[in-house]
């Protein structure tokens, strides 16, 4: 049942305590390094808040400051229109300097959300997210593989060229920052919480998992241990569509490059051609290459 949250004098008391238990899990959610097994996601700022909302996902509580009040119209729109809505009491107040204290960000915009974890699974990172309208990504899994990358902003650049690029999902193995993370969620512009995600997955499990259901293994690999440099490997093009069937493009750290389980497993190796008095891309900028260039052989291939 759609619930409207509460508006102006019908919310809670004000918070004014920094020992109160919701700020404390605020706290936690908003300055952490991304949620282990039932705790909730952390999303902070009005948008990411509204798209969450919008997303479909439950929220667990609404944290708003005072400052921020007269801004929450849109957020309420969206809570109201989501199927979970926002419980009554979860609506919750609290003073700037408290909010301040809990956030994340240098400059905090006074809105933020407790969120359950999707419980994605590996066949629905396969398949992707239905659309508003019910239908999948497409007949052919496209999934991005981030192993070792361990800069939040990387990670979540990725996620979002996933989703903007088509991909039906993300996987993140361990050692891997958490896409869930309250940067990597900002830096995905919440594809993080559309998109398919799977997270500190082994990567001799995903392995096999993949080997399984026939998706082949493409490793972004460079030069010297870098990351998708040119020369060391067939470059992805129109003259070599490897990238146009159910694929995983597993995307190594700037600094190592992937592991050599992932090397020797591969079907096939993809590199971006570039000058060579360049030593590497990062992982954001060489991930939405190599997705970029998926999307585009599989407009090819229809």
């Amino acid at each position: 049942m759609v619930r409207r949250p509460p508006t102006g004098s019908e919310q809670g008391d004000l918070i004014t305590s920094r020992d109160n238990r919701w700020l404390k899990k605020f706290r936690a959610a908003l300055r952490g390094t991304g949620p282990v097994e039932g705790e909730p996601i952390g999303v902070e700022g009005p948008k990411l808040v509204e798209d969450a909302l919008k997303s479909g996902i439950e929220a667990e509580a609404l944290l708003v400051s005072e400052s921020a009040e007269a801004g929450l119209e849109p957020i309420l729109n969206a809570a109201s229109a989501s199927e979970a809505g926002v419980p009554r009491s979860r609506i919750l107040r609290t003073t700037d300097k408290l909010f301040a204290s809990v956030a994340g960000t240098e400059a905090p915009q006074g809105i933020a959300a407790l969120f359950s974890a999707p419980a994605w699974t590996f066949e629905d990172v396969l398949r992707g997210a239905a659309d508003e309208n019910g239908a999948l990504v497409g007949d052919f899994p496209l999934v991005v593989v981030v192993a070792g990358v361990q800069d939040p902003g990387n990670v979540g650049t990725i996620v979002r060229s996933a989703e903007s690029f088509g991909a039906t999902g993300a996987i993140a193995t361990r050692g891997t920052a958490d896409p869930w993370s309250p940067k990597a969620l900002r830096a995905s512009a919440g594809s993080a919480l559309r998109l398919p995600v799977l997270r500190r997955i082994a990567i001799p499990v995903l392995l096999a998992q993949l080997k399984i259901a026939r998706v082949k293994i493409i490793a972004a690999a460079g030069r010297a241990g870098g990351l998708l440099s040119l020369g060391t490997s067939t470059s992805a093009s129109s003259d070599n569509p490897v990238l146009r069937e159910a694929v995983a493009i597993f995307i190594g750290s700037e600094g190592t490059g992937l592991p050599n389980e992932v090397l020797n497993s591969a079907d096939s190796t993809i590199s971006i051609p570039m000058r060579s008095s360049v030593e590497s891309l990062n992982a954001g900028v060489a991930g939405s290459i190599a997705l970029f260039e998926a999307a585009r052989q599989r407009r090819g291939r229809k």
